[in-house]
């Protein structure tokens, strides 16, 4: 993952007390074991949470994120993070990155087939039309596959954003964060898009996609400020 990419540290309070404290004071707003506390050094700006359970959960900062933000907008994301930390968001993204995982092994197993093609039973009839079936099916099995865990990924964002609001009770704290973090979001160590999606906003030198918004893991973030500014 990205720590091993980095040269990630486990922060200690005497490291950053700053941070320590504002992750500190929200776990006992919220009545919850305090996560671990890493840090990327670098400069540019971002932030993501991680791990299954107790003893992995861990919220992730980037240097720039921590030097570049005030106290509030820095809250923001934090809280931010722990909201993914409180919905298992972590647990339910693996869960439907299995699933994708399946239904891609379905699919290239279907396409292997297709070297029976011509082939016939034992009645003489060909097996053309089950295989072909079969890849089509299975075919539309993955990408409806993806499409769902795309879905799910842009519908946590939205639900980390809104109960990050309700930890800190200012929506606009993290608004002016989310402005600021998309002004340099990303990070060059992050590679692999599944270590992507899990940050706050993509790391990665955006693509163009033809399809849109369908294949992305972020919603837009121009949206998610728009809705967070609506309850200032």
């Amino acid at each position: 993952m990205i720590e091993s990419a980095t040269a990630s540290e486990k922060m200690s309070r005497k490291q950053n007390p700053r941070v320590y404290n504002l992750l500190e004071n929200m776990c006992i707003s919220q009545g919850m074991p305090m996560p671990r506390l890493n840090i990327i050094n670098d400069n540019s700006l971002n932030a993501f949470a991680s791990g299954i359970n107790q003893e992995t959960f861990t919220i992730t900062l980037s240097k720039g994120i921590i030097e570049k933000l005030n106290d509030e907008e820095l809250e923001g994301v934090i809280a931010h993070e722990l909201s993914h930390i409180i919905n298992r968001d972590v647990r339910l993204l693996i869960i439907s990155i299995v699933f994708v995982g399946i239904f891609s092994f379905i699919s290239e197993m279907a396409m292997n087939s297709t070297r029976f093609f011509g082939r016939r039973d034992n009645d003489g009839k060909s097996n053309l039309p089950v295989i072909a079936i079969a890849i089509i099916a299975s075919i539309i099995a993955f990408f409806i596959a993806r499409l769902l865990h795309f879905a799910i990924s842009r519908k946590r964002e939205y639900l980390a954003d809104a109960g990050a609001a309700e930890i800190t009770k200012k929506p606009y704290a993290l608004a002016s964060a989310l402005k600021k973090v998309a002004e340099d979001p990303y990070i060059e160590a992050v590679t692999r898009r599944d270590v992507a999606q899990l940050f706050m906003h993509n790391p990665q030198i955006r693509e163009k996609n033809l399809f849109g918004s369908l294949f992305s893991t972020h919603p837009p973030i121009e949206k998610r400020i728009a809705i967070l500014e609506q309850y200032v």
